[in-house]
Order: C-alpha cells, then sequence, then structure tokens
C-alpha cells in the first residue's frame, strides 16, 4: 500500500497531480493539503511514504518548510516540484534532503516517473538538473575555467546569439528550440557566468575576442 501527500496551494496542480497519479499501479491513496500548517497536521496524524511539495507554500518558506520536514519526518520521501526551472532551486532541493525534484512545467508522465524513482528508493534527477550539477562538478574541479568554459555545447550556441544580440524568439526559430527552452537556457547562463543582462555577454564575448564568433 502507498499512500501519497500532494502539498500545494494551488487546487488546479492539485487535481492534475492527483489524475497523473490516481492511473498509476500500486498507489492506494492520494491525500490534498494546501497549506503549511496543515501540512504538518496530516504528517503528524497518519504515516505517508512520499510527500509531492510545491515549494511556495502559504505558512512557511519552501526551503526552510523543507529541512522542518527532513529533520521531523526522516523517512518521509519528499519530491519537490515548482513552477521555477531546476537552476533555481533543484540543486538546493537535493542538497537539503528532498529526493528529486520536478519542474511543474515537464509533462505529467515525467510526474509519474519521478514518484516512481523515488518510491523505489533512488533519487529523481532530469536531464535539465543532471546536466546542471555535472556542470557545477566541473567549475569545483577546474575552478580556474574560463565563466563560458563552464557552459554545454548547447549554452554556448545560446550565448553567441544572444551576445551577438539575437532575440529568444530569433534563436528558437534557429536551433529549433521552444521559446521557453531558450529563456531557461539564457537564465542557466547569466547563472554559470555570473552576468545579469545580455549587455554583459556581449561585453565578455568582445573582452575574450570571441567578437569573431558573433560576427
Amino acid at each position: 500500500m502507498t499512500r501519497i501527500l500532494i502539498a500545494d496551494d494551488h487546487p488546479v496542480a492539485r487535481a492534475g497531480s492527483r489524475r497523473c497519479l490516481e492511473a498509476e499501479p500500486g498507489i492506494t491513496e492520494i491525500g490534498e493539503t494546501s497549506t503549511g500548517a496543515d501540512l504538518f497536521d496530516r504528517l503528524s496524524a497518519s504515516r505517508w511514504d512520499l510527500l509531492l511539495l510545491d515549494i511556495h507554500m502559504p505558512g512557511g518558506n519552501g526551503m526552510e518548510i523543507l529541512r522542518d520536514l527532513v529533520r521531523r519526518h526522516p523517512d518521509l520521501l519528499i519530491l519537490v516540484m515548482s513552477a521555477l526551472s531546476e537552476a533555481q532551486y533543484g540543486r538546493a532541493v537535493i542538497r537539503e534532503g528532498g529526493k528529486g525534484y520536478h519542474c511543474k512545467s515537464g509533462n505529467l508522465a515525467e510526474l509519474a516517473k519521478a514518484v516512481h524513482i523515488v518510491l523505489a528508493g533512488r533519487r529523481y534527477v532530469s536531464a535539465n538538473l543532471a546536466e546542471i550539477m555535472a556542470a557545477d562538478l566541473d567549475s569545483k574541479l577546474n575552478p580556474n575555467q574560463a565563466p563560458h568554459e563552464r557552459l554545454s555545447a548547447r549554452e554556448r550556441q545560446v550565448f553567441i546569439k544572444l551576445a551577438a544580440g539575437d532575440g529568444v524568439s530569433t534563436i528558437a526559430r534557429d536551433l529549433a528550440l521552444s521559446v521557453k527552452t531558450v529563456s531557461t537556457y539564457r537564465s542557466r547562463i547569466l547563472e554559470k557566468m555570473g552576468f545579469t543582462s545580455n549587455a554583459d555577454m556581449t561585453g565578455y564575448a568582445i573582452r575574450n575576442e570571441m567578437i569573431e564568433l558573433i560576427t
């Protein structure tokens, strides 16, 4: 018997997660809660095997709630969900004891996959988050890397185009990607390189004699 509790303050999101999981074998009960206070009451009242936790819950900071849950319920499997990209919260969730991070922009089939991986006793790491964590490791192993060397091949492609002044929609068309995907790459590039704007990218490309790549 597998009991899953969904903690999310958005009714539509809870309903979508419930519909996805109700069709999965082995799941016998699905509960719902919408606030941090009620979440802790539900966990104290009965045993749950897996918690699907929205990172933004009323009644407390999401990461603080996660830390408290890990401390008070060490055997509870916690899969964190958010509409924000893995680059913003994924690594922190894993560090704080979460068993995985699911981006809500992904499809429901991916959520079901994540749930089964976590229930099997493993961590769920999406391909996107795995790439981010691998880049972090590379950076630690080689702290003298130039900022652009921390980028994956695809991120470097996007970086060059952004540095050249191309817009997100243009890049999406040229690389056959969605606008949302390109925007995610842009966020990751800014984070990895320590920049705050596209102008920073252009200046960096010029200073590092990469200008021939963007003309």
